[in-house]
């Protein structure tokens, strides 16, 4: 997929599809606006292109409120090429930026740049200054314009009736449902960073751990013990995750930690790893000693065994029987 970051990059276009959003987590409403993009544009023969935008544009209105992004720029941007878009032009996002009305950016964005001939937005949709273009400011511009006006209806969850969002993500996460976080995004969520070195604590307890460097990761979910996997370039291993702050040894920093079930030999300091969030085991607890974490963390990564459907690991020799 090409990325143009910015308007000069764009090479000169005979016409496209194009979709816009920041694609904040890229849950099942989102990709079924993307996917229906990719659709058009293939029935048109012309490259299917997503518009999006760096920084969040409330790190730029509302620079003093907490936000931490489902996924972050790479992710995103891996996320639409994955759902079939050709191209995305990653527009900067400032303040003066954001003064250009509804009809000026379609103009010259969509419109002069893209030589869009149909735009494929969901129903919620806002753009221009002061988000005050919506679904019936796009049908009058696309009229104006010559280009078809494309708008998808919201999609709900079938179980719930709730309507898919990232707000929800980010609800389940917070409350460590990473199942209903599944449900929502259509795949495990997931953070991605850089393994950095600890405490070692796991590795002297007889479950090493790649600890992840905690800084653009992604939404966190919320502290305790989760199963999940661990892909490090092609290969994926399942894993006993830990979120938190390791209260048993006083700890502090929030950490996300992965044992991979039954290896110990693994170096995977400096890699860039990425960790999937399956299941919710317990909470984050504290032990009285050395001897009941152990024997807890043993009946953790049985459990997380089962889960996954993967044979359990034996326990380290230096651990409590099971």
């Amino acid at each position: 997929m090409h990325v143009w970051h910015g308007a000069e990059e764009v090479p000169p276009l005979s016409g496209s599809v194009v979709t816009l959003g920041m694609f904040a987590g890229m849950h099942r409403g989102h990709q079924a606006v993307v996917r229906r993009t990719a659709e058009l544009a293939d029935r048109l023969g012309v490259p299917a292109v997503a518009i999006t935008f760096t920084p969040h544009p409330i790190r730029v209105h509302h620079p003093d409120r907490y936000l931490i992004q489902l996924t972050n720029l790479g992710q995103r941007i891996g996320a639409l090429e994955r759902f079939g878009i050709d191209a995305t032009l990653l527009l900067t996002y400032t303040r003066e930026f954001a003064r250009n009305t509804a009809e000026e950016f379609v103009r010259d964005y969509v419109v002069g740049l893209l030589k869009a001939r149909a735009v494929v937005v969901g129903e919620d949709a806002r753009f221009g200054a002061g988000n005050a273009g919506d679904e019936h400011t796009l049908r009058d511009l696309g009229a104006t314009y010559g280009f078809e006006a494309v708008v998808l209806r919201d999609l709900a969850d079938p179980e719930t009736g709730r309507r898919w969002s990232s707000t929800w993500a980010r609800e389940a996460l917070a409350s460590g449902d990473v199942v209903t976080a599944s449900r929502i995004l259509g795949r495990p969520h997931l953070v991605r960073g850089e393994v950095v070195h600890g405490a070692r604590r796991g590795r002297e307890l007889g479950y090493p751990t790649a600890n992840l460097d905690t800084d653009d990761i992604g939404v966190v979910p919320a502290d305790g013990v989760y199963a999940g996997w661990l892909t490090d370039g092609d290969t994926r291993y399942p894993a006993a995750i830990s979120v938190g702050t390791n209260p048993t040894f006083d700890g502090v920093k929030r950490a996300v930690e992965a044992h991979v079930l039954g290896r110990h030999d693994l170096d995977l300091y400096d890699h860039v790893v990425t960790v999937e969030f399956t299941n919710w085991i317990r909470p984050m607890l504290t032990f009285s000693g050395v001897e009941p974490l152990l024997e807890r963390m043993a009946e953790d990564v049985r459990e997380t065994a089962d889960l996954l459907g993967v044979p359990r690991p034996a326990a380290p020799h230096h651990a409590p029987p099971a």
